[in-house]
């Protein structure tokens, strides 16, 4: 079956309710819902019962790297600032040296095994050395695992942030593939100048986003979550476009907006939730229909061989030399190794070859496809299993919340009560957005004068003004008096030291 415009959007409509309806049930049987829309894509294409004909990497090229924006975007945002300061040196260890050694490790077990060239062994290393964000963030979160401290939140730090490493390692294997000339000291060069550029790009614009979205004003609340999808595709272009890393700023970007006040940040939130699992699906069905099983066939072999290293040799011995410099339980570097997923992202940087035209890129691409498999299904599948043997794991009801379940929760609100805004208080002029109230506390209605506003995050606090306030705590309610008490008394000593002066 051929695609075309006509019917485009009918298969892709049906392609993705199968995935939605088979996702549902495929945890009852322990698979991974992405591997089964991988199946599905795979179904669905020329080899399959579908006969869909798909045979362009440079289109899959461009599906992953805006299923990927939206993916880093929606975990950075889920990423809470709080959980992720006590592990940022291991987690950043990892995606650095623990990528780069995975590359090495890996690429000289392939140039010892097969008829690679050196440079061609590390390209095919450095394409498949990062754990996938995708699939980390989507079984840790999807199997409900809860783990003892602080591992879940370097995985998943470790995986929304080593992607940069991986995609500059592949850029400069691959150059170097084309050139063989060209000196080794070009990589480090062109790792310095991505992260940097990246890192700070990121940052950067994660104050300017913010600063736009709480002072832009929109009429609709449903143009919000549009204003951030065209937020994270400037900051992914530009930085691009300037040299830099623009995963690597994306996911700085998400990180910092997730831990700051947003108007309307609930509904953002909840749309990028919904985005990244349509992305998900939409990347593993697109490279489902991409692969041609027949031709992975001959690769079985070889490709199980690099696999089972991979796993069990490359990924620990990187592991471990990564953290020699940190105080951890082995049972917990253990498992750090062992969830050391490889999905979608190897598979999207394996269309960087097929489109430069190198001679072994349809070999590279048919045993990283094999490895991204084999990979979720013996390790993704076994999560739950090696956490329990090794003692990591936590009981379900003992499972911490994530910073989208803590925003989106609704706990109910039993304590009412109404503040007054005194006419000498600093928070007069500023938005609800920039207040600083706890996050269970509710602004429920605002009395003015002899009027009610029902206020959202962009109303402006206007002098005398009384807050009927709701929240589940009497510490929260006291917290909101503490933070207008304070703006209030350094006020007034302000206005009293000029009058003595």
């Amino acid at each position: 079956m051929q695609i075309t415009i006509e019917n485009i959007i009918l298969i892709g409509s049906l392609l993705l309710l199968i995935s939605i309806v088979a996702g549902k049930t495929s945890y009852k049987f322990g698979i991974p819902t992405l591997l089964l829309f991988l199946a599905i894509g795979i179904l669905a294409g020329s080899d399959g019962i579908g006969g869909i004909q798909f045979d362009n990497p440079g289109v899959a090229q461009f599906i992953g790297i805006v299923s990927l924006n939206f993916i880093l975007f929606s975990g950075g945002l889920d990423t809470s600032w709080s959980s992720v300061k006590p592990v940022l040196k291991v987690g950043l260890t990892l995606s650095t040296l623990g990528v780069l050694f995975t590359a090495l490790g890996l690429g000289t077990f392939v140039y010892f095994i097969t008829d690679f060239t050196l440079f061609e062994s590390f390209l095919l290393g450095a394409i498949v050395s990062s754990t996938d964000a995708a699939a980390v963030f989507s079984i840790l979160r999807g199997k409900n695992l809860g783990l003892k401290k602080d591992l879940r939140p370097t995985l998943e730090l470790e995986s929304g942030s080593n992607d940069p490493m991986a995609y500059v390692l592949t850029i400069a294997f691959l150059s170097l593939v084309q050139t063989p000339d060209k000196s080794l000291w070009s990589i480090v060069g062109l790792f310095l100048m991505q992260m940097s550029i990246g890192a700070a790009a990121g940052f950067l614009y994660g104050k300017l986003s913010k600063w736009i979205i709480n002072n832009i004003n929109l009429d609709f609340e449903g143009l919000y979550p549009v204003l951030a999808i065209t937020l994270m595709f400037i900051v992914f272009s530009s930085t691009d476009a300037l040299g830099g890393n623009g995963f690597l700023a994306i996911y700085i970007c998400s990180v910092y907006l997730g831990n700051q006040n947003l108007i309307h940040k609930k509904t953002i939130m909840r749309m990028f939730d919904g985005l990244a699992w349509l992305m998900q699906i939409v990347l593993f069905l697109t490279l489902g229909l991409l692969v041609f099983p027949s031709e992975i066939v001959p690769y079985i072999g070889i490709g199980l061989i690099i696999s089972l290293f991979l796993i069990f040799v490359a990924r620990p011995l990187a592991v471990f030399l990564s953290l020699i410099p940190f105080r951890m339980k082995l049972r917990r570097r253990f498992y750090i190794s062992w969830v050391g997923l490889r999905g979608a992202v190897p598979i999207v940087f394996a269309t960087y070859p097929l489109l430069a035209g190198i001679d072994k890129a349809n070999v590279i691409f048919n045993i990283v496809f094999f490895i991204s498999v084999s990979s979720v299904l013996i390790q993704g599948t076994t999560l739950p299993i090696v956490a329990k043997w090794l003692h990591v794991a936590l009981p379900s009801k003992a499972k911490p919340l994530s910073a989208t379940d803590m925003l989106l929760e609704e706990k109910p609100k039993t304590i009412l009560d109404e503040v007054l805004v005194s006419s000498h208080c600093q928070l007069i002029g500023k938005k609800i957005v920039e207040l600083g109230f706890p996050k269970n506390v509710l602004i429920a209605m605002i009395e003015r004068g002899d009027s009610y506003i029902t206020p959202n995050g962009s109303t402006v606090i206007e002098d005398h003004d009384k807050l009927v306030v709701l929240t589940d705590k009497q510490e929260h309610l006291d917290e909101v008096r503490k933070v207008l008490g304070t703006y209030a008394n350094e006020q007034e000593k302000h206005v009293e030291e000029e009058v003595n002066s």
